[in-house]
């Protein structure tokens, strides 16, 4: 008689390089952009083509965060100059990546895997009346970018999930690559004809499926600079299997990091020079892909972060959208944002020691500014004895 075997785990292969902790925290920095001088000729389009994906999110408290994350790279990039950059000459399409991502349109023949799996797999719950995607596909053809309610109607008179039919239809021939989004417009998708939104050069499914997830693989660890198997597989949330498959030819190769305890591969590129130049102080989104990962971020550095948005208020210990400060490489305090006409609220700001305060006044200030705020105003502080010195920082 025999039992189902689990597959075993893979195998670690031989590191070509031993790192330590703080060489893999550098290599990080700068493959994600906060390290060294930033590619402003590049802008924009530069971090999301680099970067490979930027996550979307509802929540809007400082700013959206697809708008955080080049800021955070960049610096004050006028906001206007943000959506431009995504959304005018067909350079991006949105898609689920991480998440529901912007992505660079380049990227398009490398989701053919989960366009396939998509039209392959039962649809979701909701149910579609014959004729109705017939009908969104006609007249997206005849009418040219719409939103849902253009179309017809995203929602019935139910709940919030009580989609239309046109709803339906559309968003499944979004993730089945025959529509693609191309717009945010009031936070709404705007959908398109891939036949027309993507370049012919780019149209076709024709990359099999192990060509498309070897080259995400490569894509995530260029973008991340060393990760672990699931550093790597969540960035465009794949498969550890599917990673493991891919890894060998991938181009990446094996690495230690001390600390770490499981194996690692790293960008050989991002192995070749010591990582040097500025660092970027500045807030950070939890969605930005440096640290939205927990796991990665304690590891990396030694820092525990959790969005609260969807935490009873009671339970919450740094805020509704506290956003972590990056200053020096180092992750060195939290702030909780607001705005309230032209100032900028600091509803509660955490603190890891006294040597953070100015860190943390100057990615206030940047950050008023940019949003349009000409003060900044701290309700509460952690611990309560900095708030003197951070309030004397902020108005230095």
């Amino acid at each position: 008689m025999t039992t189902a075997q689990t597959p075993a785990p893979m195998s670690a292969p031989q590191p070509v390089a031993e790192l330590s902790a703080d060489e893999a925290r550098r290599i990080v920095l700068r493959a994600q952009g906060f390290l060294g001088a930033p590619d402003r000729r590049g802008g924009v389009r530069g971090v999301l083509r680099h970067l490979g994906q930027v996550q979307l999110d509802t929540i809007s408290v400082l700013a959206r965060s697809h708008e955080l994350i080049p800021y955070a790279r960049l610096g004050a990039v006028g906001r206007p100059a943000v959506e431009e950059a995504y959304w005018s000459g067909g350079h991006a399409f949105e898609y689920w990546s991480h998440a529901a991502c912007v992505l660079p349109i380049e990227e398009w023949p490398l989701f053919a895997f989960r366009r396939r799996a998509y039209r392959d797999r039962p649809h979701w719950g909701h149910q579609l009346s014959p004729g109705a995607y017939g009908k969104v596909i006609d007249q997206l053809r005849a009418e040219g970018p719409r939103t849902a309610t253009e179309l017809g109607g995203a929602k019935n008179k139910g709940e919030w999930w009580d989609w239309s039919d046109t709803k339906i239809a559309v968003e499944r021939a979004l993730m089945h690559g025959e529509v693609v989004v191309v717009e945010r417009r009031g936070w709404k998708r705007v959908y398109d004809l891939a036949e027309r939104a993507v370049p012919d050069a780019l149209l076709g499914d024709g990359l099999d499926d192990a060509e498309c997830v070897r080259r995400l693989v490569r894509q995530a660890g260029e973008a991340l600079g060393v990760g672990t198997r699931s550093d790597i597989a969540d960035y465009h949330r794949l498969k550890k299997e599917q990673f493991d498959a891919v890894v060998a030819d991938s181009g990446l190769v094996p690495v230690t990091v001390a600390g770490w305890g499981k194996p690692a591969w790293a960008d050989p590129a991002a192995l070749a020079e010591e990582p040097r130049g500025r660092h970027r102080t500045t807030l950070l989104s939890p969605f930005d892909s440096l640290i939205w990962e927990r796991p990665r971020t304690e590891r990396i550095f030694g820092f525990t972060h959790r969005l609260e948005a969807y935490v009873p208020k009671p339970k919450r210990v740094h805020g509704y959208f506290a956003m972590p400060v990056l200053s020096g490489g180092r992750l060195v305090g939290r702030v909780d944002p607001a705005r309230e006409g032209r100032t900028l609220v600091a509803r509660q700001v955490s603190a890891e020691g006294p040597k953070a305060v100015p860190a943390i006044a100057r990615a206030l200030r940047e950050a008023a500014s940019w949003v349009g705020c000409d003060a900044v105003r701290v309700e509460r502080m952690d611990p309560p004895e900095l708030a003197a010195p951070l309030t004397a920082a902020l108005t230095a």
